[in-house]
């Protein structure tokens, strides 16, 4: 009996079928990928390949509005650039039986390369310890695509590619933005970056010109005001509470805009890290986003969200001495537990949202990701393609073997529901020993939802120098004690948006992502002892 219309039957493997659901109709499901993906050529993934989003989505977005057209926002130098002719003729490479002379693209049989091999976890023995014992090794060869054994090989990937990324990464990170956002418009798209960093710098010079001022939380990542000083920008600070910029503040602050008391027009851009926010570890509600979004809508702002924090969410904190609160028990649940992203509720294609895997896999692969609508996403890899190119290919083919081809989706996510385990029983150390060591009537803090800090509120008020020491200097005073007592933390003034604005607090910095429960506790023990010294208790 043939199967109804509305399913198709696909091969999973070479000796295994699924019977799935219309790919186009249904919600995704992580053990239904293979099936969902569709038919390939080996040409499509050949060396420096010309690849695009729209080819790889696994659902139809037919009906969902277009994105807004930017163009009153992007600058000259955004819209003149014109990307690569060189790269551009790479699209005939694929072209049957052609001879290249054209392209300066070196023969791999000069790369002194064979093999590159990389041991990682087996999916669900994630510790240290497991991987030595049971990890497994992932081998790339030189000629693999050539020889039938992947679409991803030494000869390709180390070779040149497009500003994009290569092909094989992309539709992964395609795939993986559907599975977790639930995109609201048609014409979005993805392309690679080499870190959300980088990506910032080029979201400003796409954005901005010299003399702006953008929009952030009053304290806010302090490389992009150190991103955004050398290229003429400033930063107008959002007050901020326990979750995040004020919507009311921002409204007013743009509403009363004075371009001569300012010195500058009013801001286009606002720049935010809504999860596990550096320096302060709030994290925005789906509710304070939504509300952000719609003054952004108001006074026509393009939102840069920045979500290296996203997948350190942590399980809600239930207060020392209490059960713990157990793992997602599935990746449906996990992914249900994320508060949402401004990207799964913009409907303009107003939001460029930066991901990467800097804190979720490593630093040095130096490979993130950008999401924005389909004119954003080209303007951006045009300018990749006259500066950063590509992130590194072996950087790419590590990733690739380790999240496509060995762990896939699921696996990926079972490493995130582990890693958000590990992080909370980090960050419930640095609680735990908070309680235990430092003075409440002096030193408060809130509990971190998500991320790697913990920002800690010293009452500047009950110091004894106060008000003849001003708020700075009790500050440094309180830094150099720290240092005397052999512990580090930063302080809460190097995080201003705009050191300019008078500030009437006074927080410090904390980090609970590298060392152990054991050396935190003594960090805090140091610091308390530091306080109690400082204000004399």
């Amino acid at each position: 009996m043939a199967p109804p219309a509305a399913i198709e039957v696909l091969g999973d493997s070479d000796t295994t079928g699924i019977t799935i659901p219309d790919p186009l109709a249904v919600p995704i499901r992580t053990n239904d990928i293979l099936g969902r993906r569709r038919k390939t050529e080996s040409r499509q993934w050949g060396t420096a390949a010309p690849c695009d989003t729209a080819s790889f989505r696994l659902k139809s977005y037919a009906g969902k509005p277009k994105a807004k057209r930017w163009d009153h926002i992007l600058t000259e130098e955004a819209k003149s650039r014109k990307g690569s002719s060189l790269k551009g003729a790479a699209k005939y490479l694929s072209k049957p039986g052609l001879i290249s002379l054209g392209g300066g693209i070196p023969s791999s049989e000069y790369f002194p390369f064979e093999e590159l091999s990389v041991k990682v976890p087996a999916r669900g023995h994630f510790s240290e310890e497991e991987t030595r014992k049971t990890g497994v090794t992932l081998t790339a060869g030189k000629h693999d695509l050539a020889n039938g054994k992947s679409i991803f090989d030494i000869s390709t990937a180390f070779n040149y590619g497009q500003g994009a990324g290569s092909a094989q990464l992309l539709r992964w990170l395609t795939e993986h933005t559907e599975l977790v956002h639930d995109l609201q418009y048609e014409d979005w798209a993805c392309t690679m970056n080499v870190g959300s960093t980088s990506g910032l710098e080029a979201a400003f010079r796409m954005f901005t010109r010299p003399g702006d001022m953008i929009l952030s939380e009053i304290y806010t990542f302090a490389a992009a005001v150190d991103c955004a000083t050398p290229l003429g920008l400033r930063v107008a600070g959002i007050p901020m509470d326990d979750e995040g910029p004020l919507p009311e503040a921002m409204d007013d602050i743009l509403a009363n805009w004075d371009t001569s008391a300012r010195g500058a027009r009013k801001p286009r851009l606002f720049y935010t890290v809504p999860t596990g926010q550096n320096p302060t570890g709030c994290t925005q509600p789906a509710s304070r986003r939504k509300a952000l979004y719609k003054v952004c809508q108001k006074h026509d702002i393009y939102i840069i969200e920045d979500e290296p924090y996203y997948f350190l969410q942590m399980q809600p904190y239930t207060g020392q001495n209490s059960p713990d609160v157990p793992p997602p028990a599935s990746h449906e649940e996990f992914l249900k537990s994320l508060v949402p992203g401004y990207l799964s509720f913009d409907t303009d294609g107003r939001v460029m949202r930066l991901d990467s895997f800097s804190k979720v896999l490593s630093p040095g692969s130096r490979t993130g990701w950008v999401t924005a609508s389909q004119q954003i996403v080209t303007a951006y890899a045009k300018a990749a393609d006259l500066s950063t190119q590509n992130p590194s290919g072996m950087s790419q083919l590590v990733l690739f073997k380790l999240l496509d081809e060995h762990w896939g989706h699921g696996g990926y996510f079972d490493w995130l529901i582990h890693i958000r385990m590990s992080y909370t029983a980090r960050r419930d150390s640095i609680l735990a020993a908070c309680e235990k060591h430092l003075p409440p009537d002096v030193v408060s803090w809130n509990p971190p939802m998500a991320g790697m800090f913990s920002w800690l509120k010293v009452d500047f008020t009950k110091h004894p120098d106060y008000p003849a020491e001003s708020i700075e200097g009790i500050q440094d005073k309180i830094f150099l004690g720290n240092v005397d007592h052999g512990v580090l933390l930063m302080p809460g003034s190097w995080f201003y948006a705009n050191a300019e604005d008078e500030h009437d607090t006074l927080f410090f910095r904390a980090t609970y992502a590298a060392a152990p429960a054991e050396k935190i506790e003594e960090a805090i023990r140091r610091f308390g002892e530091s306080i109690r010294k400082e204000f004399k208790l």
